[in-house]
């Protein structure tokens, strides 16, 4: 175990954790005094590969915690770690703060009514409450890649968006790895304002003719 150690003002703490997938370090650290907590869960010894694996997850408490099958963020981050596993090395960056793109755990429910009861998208519903589409900053992700010796990476995300993000965060993004989770009655709305508004890369939604 690591004792607690400040990078600038940053500050970082590391122990081992072995989970369900394996053993990794675990990296919890912030980017300033007041800011929120994250965690980077490291396999393996990433700086072996030219462009490690590594997924920036995005905090979804219903997804990730209790398997809501309205979006994919649960099984996104489930075979991302097994990837992750499979390849013997890479970095799983779960990002906090980032609730529903960053608008919060109680706005997000009630973009949810929104969503059911009148038919609105992930993106019309945070509008239609005057909120923003999408407020995440992905800097707190590179500070920790570098903090690692990591410049470059293979992304495994369906995000163009996100490359783009990271790039703009001087981390050279080589490929975008896809992490595709089945289409079901569930989540093809989601998965289908993710595509037509958001820009993911989808193509198991457009194998089902939506």
């Amino acid at each position: 175990m690591h004792d607690a150690q400040h990078d600038g003002t940053a500050e970082f703490a590391e122990s081992e954790l072995t989970t369900r997938d394996g053993r990794f370090r675990a990296i919890a650290f912030r980017e300033h005094d007041g800011g929120a907590e994250h965690l980077a869960l490291v396999y393996g010894d990433p700086t072996e590969a030219d462009a490690p694996l590594v997924r920036m997850h995005s905090e979804c408490l219903t997804g990730d915690v209790f398997g809501a099958r309205r979006c994919e963020c649960g099984a996104q981050l489930s075979l991302a770690v097994q990837a992750v596993v499979h390849a013997g090395r890479g970095v799983i960056v779960y990002l906090r703060g980032h609730e529903g793109r960053g608008i919060g755990l109680i706005a997000k429910i009630r973009t949810h009514v929104l969503q059911d009861e009148h038919g609105l998208d992930t993106v019309d519903s945070a509008v239609a409450l005057g909120l923003p589409v999408d407020t995440r900053d992905f800097g707190a992700a590179a500070l920790v890649l570098r903090h690692l010796g990591i410049g470059r990476v293979r992304l495994l995300s369906n995000s163009p968006a996100k490359v783009e993000a990271l790039t703009a965060h001087g981390i050279d993004v080589a490929e975008l790895v896809p992490v595709l989770e089945p289409v079901d009655e569930h989540n093809v709305r989601y998965l289908t304002a993710k595509r037509d508004r958001l820009g993911h890369v989808l193509p198991q939604l457009d194998a089902t003719g939506n």
